[in-house]
């Protein structure tokens, strides 16, 4: 009597149907997950990491940039520029060393190379295609030592495999895999037959590797290199544009010098010839050539050391802007000159609570302690065991045929296994060195936040006292250069009376050159400490209109 069909049970079947949804929603889950609140990851970084550059080229719209101000009409043209002569203002010798600067290319190339290890870290969570496939042939001989006249019997097998699928692990701790596989089998004994099986494994982690910041810990922690990697750059190209300031005042103050020095031997020459003049028609003994001639010698010894200074200061200064259609033998034009007229200083508590938001160091400082606290969320997960609940679920077809086979699949064979799979090493010490090595990074990261801080403080205001020195010293050194120029008029008069000597006028004529030398020095220094002020309150690129990704504060929790 036949038996009626009985309904098999296909939890195979619902659970396959589920695990494609969940690797195609695996990547959209994981993108919610992964990313921080506090943080977006730059355009330029998604597309470079994305995209395909042949022979390692890297295309400059993807690099880091600092864009400088520029003029009403966008365009910074120079003045002169050419293979032997370059004149230029400090806007220019600034907009110059952020387009050619080579230090400043190679920098810019950090941010992307620190990307690279994001991009690494994101592939943990893409989905894998795998496949398998092979071939296996087996020959049995056996022997009949009882029955030597019957012949060796041969039995022959053939089984060939063939297994691909997709796999994918998840933020969540979850491992799937979605597999398809045929075995096609014959033998001496059995006639050919195919066997195809559709499968999904399920494995979710319960205790160690079952949260989601763990599990992103060093996803996260990528990107706040990448982050960093910024700040570090920005902070490059802040030092770099106050170098290239300084560097221009410094030729300023030595072109300025040597001219000092060259009208000074032209004033000590005609003091030469007019004493020598004196003494020929008898007003003056011959002992006053000596003087005259000491000090002329004087000013040439001033002068050679001049030229000197500024030919290195120059050189510096090209060094710095790098302009291509020019060589070392350059020679460079300041048209900007030192303002006697000085805006009044802001207050040092001011420039201290900007250096608080806007220095590029404090920032980075601030991103390693966020870095730390992500070490010890995904290290405190070692302390715990490894407990695992697997679930293998799957649907089984039998045919003579390779297509019967797949087609059969949806027939009564299934099978699924599930359990639980514990491991745990005896004392766990490499995870709890591991914790205490992350707590102890985070606590010194505090430390060194607070001391940076503290030297922060010290620096701004160090900068602050600096510039307000220089500051007054405008007003001291002037006053002081008009009252030597009075004392040299006097003494003049007097040697030309015949009550003075040429010594008294050559003391008079050195101490008006060191008053205009400390005018000048005093006026490029100030400008030259503001720059240092601003760099240390973190706000030189901000002040010059300079465009460079950073500019946010970062809170380090």
């Amino acid at each position: 009597m036949p038996q009626p069909d009985r309904p098999h049970p296909r939890p195979a079947r619902i659970a396959l149907a589920a695990a494609v949804a969940l690797l195609m929603l695996g990547d959209g889950a994981q993108a919610r997950q992964e990313a921080p609140a506090h943080y977006t990851p730059p355009g330029w970084l998604d597309e470079r990491l994305d995209a395909h550059l042949p022979d390692g080229l890297l295309p400059p719209d993807d690099l880091p940039m600092v864009t400088p101000a520029r003029d009403g009409d966008g365009t910074l043209p120079l003045d002169t520029l050419g293979p032997d002569a370059l004149s230029l203002s400090v806007e220019q010798a600034v907009f110059l060393a952020l387009t050619h600067n080579r230090s400043l290319a190679v920098q810019q190339l950090q941010p992307l190379i620190t990307g690279t290890f994001e991009a690494v870290e994101r592939a943990v969570f893409d989905p894998v295609l795998f496949a398998e496939m092979s071939l296996r042939r087996d020959e049995t001989v056996r022997q009949f030592d009882q029955r030597p006249d019957l012949p060796d019997q041969i039995t022959r097998s053939d089984r060939d495999l063939f297994e691909g699928g997709l796999r994918q692990r998840l933020p969540t701790g979850t491992d799937l895999e979605l597999s398809l596989r045929t075995v096609r089998s014959e033998s001496t004994q059995t006639r050919e037959q195919f066997t195809s099986r559709a499968g999904l494994t399920l494995t979710q982690a319960l205790l160690q590797g079952a949260r989601i910041d763990s599990n992103l810990a060093r996803l996260r922690q990528a990107r706040l290199d990448t982050q960093s990697s910024l700040y570090e750059f920005r902070g490059f190209a802040e030092n770099l544009v106050a170098d290239v300031e300084a560097a221009y005042w410094d030729y300023v103050l030595a072109s300025r010098r040597t001219a000092i020095f060259e009208e000074s031997l032209a004033v000590a020459r005609r003091q030469l010839e007019e004493t020598r003049q004196r003494i020929r028609v008898g007003e003056r003994p011959e002992t006053e050539e000596t003087a005259a001639r000491a000090e002329e010698a004087l000013r040439r010894q001033g002068l050679i050391n001049a030229r000197s200074d500024q030919a290195r200061a120059r050189i510096r200064l090209l060094q710095l802007i790098n302009p291509q259609q020019a060589h070392w033998g350059t020679a460079v034009t300041p048209l900007d000159r030192p303002d006697h007229q000085v805006p009044p200083m802001e207050s040092v508590d001011l420039h201290l609570a900007l250096a608080r938001d806007h220095r590029p160091d404090l920032n980075e400082a601030r991103l390693r302690v966020q870095r730390g606290e992500l070490e010890v969320i995904r290290t405190r997960q070692g302390l715990l065991p490894r407990l695992d609940l697997f679930i293998t679920l799957g649907q089984t077809g039998y045919a003579a045929a390779f297509g019967e086979a797949w087609r059969e699949i949806d027939g009564p064979g299934y099978d699924y296994s599930a359990g639980l799979r514990l491991e745990h090493p005896l004392g766990n010490r490499a995870a709890r060195a591991e914790s205490q090595r992350a707590g102890l990074t985070r606590q010194q990261s505090l430390e060194a936040l607070g001391n940076l801080q503290q030297l922060t403080a010290l620096d701004v205001q160090n900068a602050w006292f600096e510039a307000n020195r220089t500051r007054e010293q405008i007003q001291a050194t002037r006053l002081t250069r008009e009252l030597q120029e009075e004392v040299l008029r006097t003494e003049q008069v007097r040697f030309r009376v015949g009550t003075g000597t040429a010594l008294a006028v050559s003391q008079a004529q050195r101490d008006l050159l060191e008053s205009q030398l400390e005018e000048i020095e005093s006026l490029i220094r100030h400008r030259q400490a503001l720059t240092e002020l601003y760099r240390q309150s973190g706000t030189l690129l901000l002040r010059r209109g300079i465009e460079a990704p950073g500019a946010e504060r970062v809170d380090p929790l």
